[in-house]
């Protein structure tokens, strides 16, 4: 099995809504998927907001259950991650990045996952991770 990928907030929901741009491709990655997604906890919060805010409350529910049956495995921020994450989002104040992507940022550097599930090519093509020279983007 290769090294898990991490992901964002946008392919979790373009996962769940099948008039979003991103749903075909990421339907596609996920269904030919040979490793194991690993979402950060602060990824959860938004993409709650965004399904229950689009598609409604039942498939928020749908959602939230399959995170509890473990269809993601869900992983949780460390103080180190936290430092980091303010890091980042200092050093890339002028971009924007928030703290969501800053703390993606962190957690993949902290497990060594040079891999990002997202549909924001913009800020994480800019980062430079502490691991590797960039992240390679998916799908």
């Amino acid at each position: 099995m290769m090294k898990p990928v991490i992901a964002d907030t946008g392919p979790l929901y373009a996962l769940a809504d099948q008039d979003d741009r991103w749903h075909e491709q990421v339907s596609a990655y996920f269904s030919s998927l040979t490793t194991q997604v690993i979402v950060p906890v602060t990824v959860l919060p938004e993409v709650c907001y965004l399904i229950g805010t689009h598609l409604g409350a039942h498939a928020e529910v749908q959602f939230v259950q399959a995170v509890v049956k473990g269809e993601i495995q869900v992983e949780f921020l460390k103080k180190e991650d936290l430092a980091r994450a303010g890091e980042l989002a200092e050093k890339y104040l002028d971009a924007e990045i928030g703290f969501v992507d800053a703390s993606i940022v962190a957690v993949a550097e902290r497990l060594q996952i040079k891999e990002i599930l997202t549909t924001d090519r913009r800020h994480f093509s800019m980062i430079r991770p502490r691991h590797c020279t960039h992240f390679v983007l998916r799908p």
